[in-house]
């Protein structure tokens, strides 16, 4: 009996594979530009395959549009414009709802797409960015006709034309953010797509065909950088909507001083993390993976700077590091899969290279242990200790699976080295203590605080940073603002 039950508990259980099945995605060969309510080739016929990240597969071959391309775009945005600006409010709502239904019925699709796409875990793609993708469609529909409640019951007009730039981390959320909101206050939109991750945009136009959206009020530029440069700086464009590296950001700025073009920047971030003695731990470690873990620290919120109160610094990095053990990397199409495949491999060169800065500056480096796959990019979530605020795994993005864990010892030290930073996006607050975490929230520079969670998003509620991460807001009433011209 005794040898029976010992063989019973030495059963060491693991999970089975669950790859999900990619049967249903319809992907075609090869995919034009989206302009004037179809697809078409780009005037200088260049198609660039885009890769899937995991497996370094080619998944088709998408068209690059070029600065002829951006002209005719344009041309195309201004005849739909005033007939969309002048649709009854109601009727507007009537496409943005189509479009989030539309979504949700494509929604295993869209969230395999954006894995393969990507690299980011399933579970994230469909329980994350696609469900969001189609709230942020469905709660603008519902503010088309209350614009002027949105901005204190002013008289307000569309801006017309407006160019929306969006990043490679999350694609069709991202694209969701911009073009909502732009479509819901009357305005037509050029929305170009990042070069390694078109393809839910592509299948976003397709949506946007079967749900009957006039043509010219969405036009799907995919390209590199060159192609973001050329809308920036074309004429015609009424607004310019930009996410992602400051370096861009600060570029986009330059180019449109002095032309009275209005500009949002969402930008990058080194957020805090910020752990206090009378946290609850082991809420806290799961808030502190979910900040800088998920989607593989691919998010410019990340919480990758760990700011821990001396007490409990031992204690945490303890629970922290046991936890890590725990995620699982791998195929990003696997359901159990915890951590997926690095975006592209220029990425990954990013973070190696800041990483090995880090090590050689003196922090202490600790990487978890796990079999990374012999093809795509990969990079095992990474812990440092040991780390100096001037350190650079301290001070710059490294948009990776890297958290740094630096210490302090009083609320008001805590404060001032959260806010040491030229970023200003968000932070996290973990506090037993109320009174505490609005003193804090109140004193950090950053657009979004969390208390006691971290990476929730709510299309009713505002983003956006200060300093270096930007300026403008996105999501809620605030996002309105941005694409409304108010009159009087």
């Amino acid at each position: 009996m005794s040898s029976s039950v010992e063989t019973r508990t030495s059963i060491v259980w693991d999970y089975a594979p669950a790859p999900e099945s990619v049967d249903h995605v319809r992907l075609k060969d090869r995919y034009g530009l989206f302009v004037d309510g179809e697809f078409r080739d780009p005037i200088d016929g260049r198609y660039v395959s885009t890769i899937n990240p995991a497996t370094e597969d080619r998944l088709a071959d998408v068209a690059f549009g070029g600065p002829e391309d951006v002209t005719a775009a344009i041309q195309t945005a201004r005849s739909a414009a005033p007939k969309w600006a002048a649709l009854a409010d109601l009727e507007r709502a009537k496409y943005l709802f189509r479009i989030a239904r539309l979504i949700q019925e494509r929604s295993r699709e869209l969230a395999v797409l954006e894995t393969m796409d990507g690299g980011k875990p399933l579970r994230e793609s469909r329980d994350t960015d696609i469900p969001l993708a189609a709230a942020h469609f469905f709660h603008y529909a519902g503010w088309t006709d209350k614009l002027h409640y949105g901005v204190n019951a002013r008289e307000v007009e569309p801006l017309g034309v407006v160019g929306q730039i969006v990043p490679w981390n999350f694609p069709l959320l991202m694209a969701a953010w911009k073009l909502a909101p732009a479509l819901a206050c009357g305005n037509v939109a050029i929305l170009k797509p990042a070069e390694t991750t078109p393809l839910t945009a592509l299948l976003l136009a397709e949506i946007c065909q079967e749900a009957e959206l006039p043509p010219g009020v969405v036009t799907i530029l995919p390209g590199d950088g060159a192609t973001g440069a050329a809308l920036v700086r074309a004429d015609g464009i009424d607004k310019i909507a930009f996410t992602g590296s400051t370096a861009v950001g600060r570029d986009i700025q330059a180019a449109l001083a002095g032309t009275g073009t209005p500009v949002t920047l969402e930008l990058g971030g080194k957020s805090a993390n910020v752990v206090f003695e009378d946290a609850a731990l082991d809420q806290a470690v799961e808030g502190i993976v979910n900040g800088i873990f998920f989607n593989q620290g691919h998010v410019c919120c990340a919480g990758s700077r760990l700011l821990v109160q001396e007490s409990v610094r031992d204690e945490v990095i303890a629970k922290l590091w046991q936890r890590m053990h725990r995620l699982r990397l791998g195929d990003p199409l696997d359901k159990n899969t915890d951590v997926g495949a690095i975006n592209s491999a220029e990425q990954l060169e990013r973070i190696e290279m800041l990483v090995a800065a880090g090590v050689q500056e003196g922090a202490s480096r600790r990487t978890i242990e796990c079999e990374l796959p012999e093809r795509g990019y990969w990079f095992a979530p990474t812990l440092f200790t040991d780390v100096s605020p001037a350190h650079r795994i301290a001070v710059e993005e490294i948009f990776g699976p890297v958290v740094s864990v630096l210490t302090f010892r009083t609320q008001a030290e805590a404060i001032e080295k959260a806010n040491n930073s030229r970023y200003g996006l968000a932070a996290g607050i973990w506090t037993d203590k109320g009174s505490k975490a609005f003193e804090v929230a109140r004193a950090l520079k950053a657009g979004v605080v969390w208390q006691n969670t971290y990476n929730h998003f709510d299309p009713t509620a505002a983003f956006g940073g200060y300093k270096e991460s930007g300026f403008g807001r996105e999501g809620g009433p605030a996002g309105l603002r941005p694409y409304l011209r108010v009159v009087r």
